[in-house]
C-alpha cells in the first residue's frame, strides 16, 4: 500500500501499516444491528489500520459466521471484541437451548415491577407502539466461554476484551498465535489486565463513547503507560483526527483505539438517525450515565436521558439494564421519535462534520499526524 509512513512497534506486533485500530462497537442485542459491521472492519484493515468486529449482539454461531465474512473481505489482520462480564465469566456460560430468539415483549414481563410499570406508563402517555423485536438469549455476552473458543478456533489475529479481564483465556490464545488486548478506564484495571498476561492495554479516558470511566485521557494515558510497562498501551477517548494520534504517541502510547469517528463513516453500523446525531453534536452534547447498560457509558444526549433521570429508578444489573433500555429505544425508534434516540458516542463528536469512507478517515489521520510530526512541530517548536 502506497502512502506516508507512520509506524510504531504496534505495527510490528500486529502486522499492520498504521497504529490505528477501530473500536469494537458491538451490534444491539435487540432489533436492527448497529455498530462495527464486517464492512467497517475490512475497510479499516484494508486501509492499513486494524478493524475490530464488535460481537456483543451476536449469537455464538453468528460470531463464527461474521469472522469468516471478515476473512472473505480482507486478508489483513483484524480483531474481535467481546464483553466479558465477570459475574458470567466466573459463573459459567448461561445455558440456552440452541441459538433461539425470544420475543422481547415476553422477556420484559420479567423485569422488576417498578421498571416495567414505568415503561408501560411512558408507552401509554406517549402513544408508543408495541415492541415487536426479538432478543437473542444465546448471545456472546451470556456465553463468553463458548465465544472465546470460537475466536481461538478461528485464530482471530487480535482478541479484544471490551469489558472485563481476558486473563483466563490468554494462554490458549497465545498457543493459537493470537494477541490479546484489554480495555481499562483507570490505572488499577490497566495494571490488572497487564498482569493477567495481555499483550496490549487500551487506556480509555472519560471523554470516550460507550463504556467509559472517570479519568480524563490526558491524565490517564501517561499514568497507564508508566504503570503497565513493559506491556504497551493504546490510547482511547477523544481521538478523532491526526492531532489526537500525535498526542497519544507523545504521551508514550504506541497506537490509538478509535470509536466515534469510525461509527460516523459510510461503513459504520450506526443508523442514519444516529450518524446525524453525531454530526450535530458539539463537545457538550454527550452524557455519561447508567441508562443504557447499567454500567457507566457515554452517548449523545437525548430526551431519553431526561425522562430516565426524572423516573428516579435505579439502573438494573448488566445486562438486564440493556434489555430494559433497548426495549424503550426500540419503541422510540418505531414511533420515529428521533429526539429520544442517540448512539454511544464520545465528546470528540464535536470534531466530526462529515460522513466519510472509513479508509479515507484512516488516511487523513495518518497524513495529518505525519505532517505534524515531520513539518509543523519542527517549524513551530524550537529545541536545543
Amino acid at each position: 500500500m502506497k502512502g506516508r509512513v507512520l509506524r510504531t512497534r504496534l505495527c510490528d506486533m500486529l502486522g499492520i501499516e498504521y497504529p490505528i485500530l477501530s473500536a469494537g462497537m458491538g451490534p444491539s442485542l435487540i432489533g436492527e444491528k448497529t455498530g462495527a459491521p464486517v464492512e467497517l472492519v475490512a475497510a479499516v484493515s484494508e486501509a492499513g489500520g486494524l478493524g475490530v468486529l464488535g460481537a456483543a449482539g451476536f449469537t455464538v454461531e453468528e460470531l463464527r459466521e461474521q469472522i469468516r465474512e471478515v476473512k472473505k473481505l480482507t486478508g489483513r489482520p483484524f480483531g474481535v471484541d467481546l464483553l466479558l462480564p465477570r459475574q458470567i465469566v466466573d459463573g459459567g456460560d448461561v445455558q440456552v437451548e440452541g441459538e433461539g430468539e425470544l420475543l422481547l415483549s415476553e422477556v420484559i414481563k420479567s423485569l422488576p415491577a417498578e421498571h416495567l410499570q414505568w415503561m408501560m406508563k411512558i408507552k401509554e402517555e406517549m402513544g408508543l407502539p408495541d415492541v415487536e423485536a426479538t432478543i437473542k438469549m444465546g448471545s456472546t455476552v451470556n456465553r463468553p466461554h463458548a465465544s472465546v473458543r470460537v475466536c481461538i478456533e478461528e485464530k482471530v489475529p487480535l482478541f479484544c476484551a471490551g469489558l472485563g479481564n481476558p486473563g483466563f483465556m490468554v494462554a490458549d490464545a497465545h498457543r493459537a498465535g493470537m494477541k490479546v488486548l484489554g480495555i481499562a478506564g483507570n490505572v488499577k484495571n490497566a495494571l490488572r489486565i497487564a498482569r493477567s498476561g495481555a499483550d496490549l492495554v487500551v487506556a480509555q479516558g472519560h471523554e470516550g463513547g460507550g463504556h467509559t470511566g472517570r479519568v480524563g485521557s490526558l491524565a490517564l494515558w501517561p499514568q497507564a503507560v508508566d504503570a503497565t510497562a513493559p506491556t504497551p498501551v493504546l490510547a482511547a477517548g477523544g481521538i478523532g483526527d491526526g492531532r489526537g494520534v500525535v498526542a497519544a504517541l507523545s504521551l508514550g502510547c504506541i497506537g490509538v483505539w478509535v470509536g466515534t469517528r469510525f461509527l460516523a463513516t459510510v461503513e459504520g453500523g450506526a443508523t442514519e438517525v444516529q450518524k446525524q446525531a453525531i454530526l450535530k453534536a458539539t463537545d457538550e452534547d454527550t452524557r455519561r450515565s447508567h441508562l443504557y447498560t447499567g454500567k457507566t457509558s457515554r452517548a449523545t444526549f437525548n430526551k431519553f436521558h431526561l425522562i430516565w433521570e426524572e423516573s428516579g429508578l435505579q439502573p438494573l444489573p448488566f445486562p438486564i439494564q440493556v434489555i430494559f433500555a433497548s426495549a424503550m429505544a426500540e419503541m422510540f425508534d418505531r414511533a420515529e421519535k428521533k429526539e429520544f434516540i442517540g448512539p454511544f458516542a464520545g465528546q470528540v463528536s464535536g470534531l466530526i462534520g462529515e460522513i466519510k469512507p472509513a479508509g479515507q478517515v484512516v488516511q487523513e489521520m495518518v497524513d495529518e499526524a505525519v505532517d505534524i510530526l515531520g513539518r509543523r512541530l519542527p517549524e513551530e517548536v524550537a529545541i536545543s
